[in-house]
């Protein structure tokens, strides 16, 4: 708790009024990929508490920024925001009726699951989620889209960065300064998806 307390990046999101530190990571990324611009279709995948959404929001204007995720999230300007599954059926149907048949520029997904201590079982679950992720995002993105997402190095991680390699045509190794130094996690960003 105190090292949470004297990070740097936790002391600054404070300050400059973002939700979370993982704020930084993002705007880390995108000063070097240029990933957000006005009017882009934006989808934030585990979007809660709702830190990259003020990034994209407010570097997007004029575009379509759309959040999911399983938990509650506070009401961010300019973010449609719907709460369930993206991989359910109901859900899945709610977001493409709200999307009024646009492809998606971006699709970014912060996603790390619910930690059960086990080492395996998170690592295991880490993957299935950036899997589902990549499907959403082969699904919706158009041909020159960009796809974000966060993967902690393991068991399955070549695996899962071969499959990235087989669904676009360049795929890029990101470790934002923002990160914390221990973290195994990474950002693939994959451009330009495979027909």
């Amino acid at each position: 708790m105190n090292e949470h307390l004297n990070d740097p990046y936790v002391r600054r999101a404070n300050a400059e009024g973002y939700r979370a530190r993982a704020a930084y990571k993002l705007m880390e990324i995108d000063e070097r990929d240029r990933l957000l611009r006005p009017g882009a279709v934006v989808v934030d995948l585990g979007a809660s508490p709702g830190s990259w959404c003020q990034v994209i929001a407010r570097c997007c204007a004029g575009g379509r920024v759309f959040a999911l995720d399983l938990a509650p999230m506070e009401p961010v300007a300019g973010v449609d925001f719907l709460q369930g599954d993206f991989t359910d059926e109901a859900v899945l149907a709610e977001f493409e009726r709200r999307l009024e048949g646009r492809r998606v520029d971006l699709v970014f997904s912060d996603m790390a699951p619910n930690i059960s201590g086990v080492a395996t079982v998170d690592q295991a679950r880490s993957i299935m989620l950036c899997e589902l992720a990549l499907h959403f995002a082969v699904k919706h993105l158009q041909a020159d889209g960009r796809f974000l997402v966060k993967v902690f190095q393991g068991e399955g991680f070549m695996d899962f960065r071969r499959e990235m390699e087989r669904c676009f045509q360049t795929v890029r190794t990101r470790k934002p300064r923002a990160s914390r130094d221990r973290s195994a996690e990474l950002y693939l960003l994959g451009e330009r998806p495979r027909s």
